[in-house]
């Protein structure tokens, strides 16, 4: 690999001195779904996310804003989506990273940033990475910056989700010769279309899928019960109308379909070798008890069949291969609907922690809910840092709560959780969930009972059904949107 392996060879180490508050690395992967690792049921290969989750814990509901730009805001500015603001008025808020440098720490970022600004003008000190929200793996695109500059894409020897673990390391390396605790945020562009993957990893998984999509969301279904993440009660959400059984496919549709889904599977693959080289980084700079790691996915599978120039092999770039809604189910396993839909298939992602020095009973499954808007509090609880919300007005005050006591197993209750994207919309609040997609009518949904959203209560109990329309209503007026739009702008009514 040349270039790339100069740079993951270095191997500075951090003195125990040096380290005082927690390290924090917190990484975010692109459309994978609820069911796209191992831990939570997948066929894939993900031995080192596995080993995070069974040496830290693993939360059973932890929920995206079920797409790509508003989690980055979400996440950042620790305020629901709708309530971002920025422009010629100024900001009402600071990402975690201007939190943090002003407590002392190193901020460092690579991968892929999708908002607007750039990462140096909120507060990391050094980037890698590309601006857009999709890239050519192999070839990239005219956003990359390292810093604030144009970065160059090599024309040989380059894949986006390696550069991103190889410029992660170098910053790591550099900040290793301060005394300042650090924080990486690393957002992945995988498992995000274009597929695209080197050739030996897709080999791994070819014909792995001929069973079909029917068959492996079976499959998917019946590990999650035997890891708990499935209670007794949530059935298995059934195939949608639009999505045709996999036997009605002739064979060379079929081995069409198998490509597909093994050029996803290879980029959930080397998405895992990546961050199993980033974990043993942490591990050979002395730095992995005192370091926080978080990981998990900005929205649900994608539905949106967009492949084009498919002449060119997935292991080459200028292709555009996608995946599309019979394939995001099996990513969505147990769930209905998808990315952009507020239904728990387009909202519920993986979510794994690990701290030794401070998470014990490691392998713990977490079923208390939490949600992107909880990680800047958690950042900023284990940092020992306050947000500036109370002694700047022009700010908003952070709308999540630390998620530190689930991690640890004290007692926790969540609080209500709102979402919208288009006309999607949803709130839940403890065990009661109402929802709506792409402008359809309110659903209720007890979800102790059926997370997989199958029983719609809303005429059983319409007191209920009302009362949190209300609370979602006054949320979304006060956020600043309109209510009352009917917007059809999203997935269209059968891309369930």
């Amino acid at each position: 690999l040349g270039f790339w392996v100069s740079l993951f060879l270095s191997n500075n180490v951090y003195s125990a001195e040096n380290v005082h508050a927690p390290n924090i690395v917190l990484i975010m992967a692109d459309d994978l779904g609820f069911a796209d690792l191992g831990c939570y049921g997948s066929e894939i290969q993900t031995p080192r996310l596995d080993k995070l989750a069974a040496e830290g814990v693993r939360f059973a509901q932890f929920y995206n804003t079920a797409k790509c730009e508003t989690a980055r805001k979400t996440l950042l500015a620790g305020l629901w989506h709708p309530e971002y603001q920025s422009g010629k008025g100024g900001r009402n808020f600071v990402t975690i990273a201007e939190a943090l440098q002003g407590a002392g720490y190193r901020t460092l970022m690579t991968g892929k940033w999708h908002i607007d600004g750039q990462p140096l003008e909120r507060g990391f000190q050094r980037y890698f990475g590309h601006l857009s929200g999709a890239t050519d793996f192999f070839h990239g695109d005219n956003t990359f910056l390292l810093d604030n500059k144009p970065f160059t894409v090599p024309k040989e020897n380059f894949y986006t989700t390696d550069a991103n673990t190889v410029y992660a390391i170098q910053f790591l390396d550099e900040t290793a010769k301060s005394a300042a605790p650090f924080f990486l945020y690393i957002a992945y562009n995988a498992p995000h279309y274009p597929l695209q993957a080197p050739k030996e990893e897709i080999e791994k998984y070819r014909g792995k899928y001929l069973a079909g999509w029917d068959e492996l969301r079976k499959q998917r279904y019946a590990k999650q019960r035997q890891m708990g993440l499935n209670q007794e009660g949530w059935k298995l959400s059934e195939r949608p109308d639009n999505v045709k059984a996999w036997d009605s496919l002739t064979k060379e549709q079929q081995q069409t379909e198998d490509l597909k889904m093994a050029v996803f599977a290879a980029m959930v693959d080397r998405l895992d070798q990546n961050i199993g080289r980033l974990l043993d980084k942490l591990k050979s700079l002395g730095v992995e008890e005192n370091t926080l790691v978080m990981f998990m996915s900005d929205n649900g599978g994608c539905p949106f069949e967009r492949s084009k120039n498919t002449d060119i092999p997935p292991w080459q770039g200028g292709g555009h291969l996608t995946y599309h809604a019979a394939w995001a189910g099996v990513s969505n396993t147990p769930f209905r609907w998808y990315k952009q839909n507020n239904h728990e298939g387009g909202i519920s992602s993986p979510m794994i922690a690990r701290w030794p020095a401070r998470i014990k009973e490691p392998g713990r499954t977490v079923t208390a809910m939490g949600h992107l808007v909880d990680i800047f509090p958690t950042c900023l609880d284990a940092a020992g840092a306050k947000h500036p919300a109370g002694t700047q007005p022009e700010l908003t005050a952070l709308r999540g709560t630390s998620l530190l006591p689930a991690m640890q197993g004290e007692a926790y209750t969540s609080h209500t959780m709102f979402w919208q994207f288009a006309s999607n919309r949803a709130v839940r609040t403890g065990d009661w969930k109402l929802v709506s997609a792409v402008g359809g009518p309110w659903e209720l949904y007890n979800m102790a009972a059926d997370r997989t959203e199958l029983h719609n209560l809303a005429a059983e109990r319409p007191d209920l059904a009302q009362s949190l329309a209300q609370q979602w209503t006054t949320w979304a007026t006060a956020a600043g949107l309109a209510p009352s739009s009917k917007s059809k702008k999203g997935n269209k009514k059968n891309d369930n």
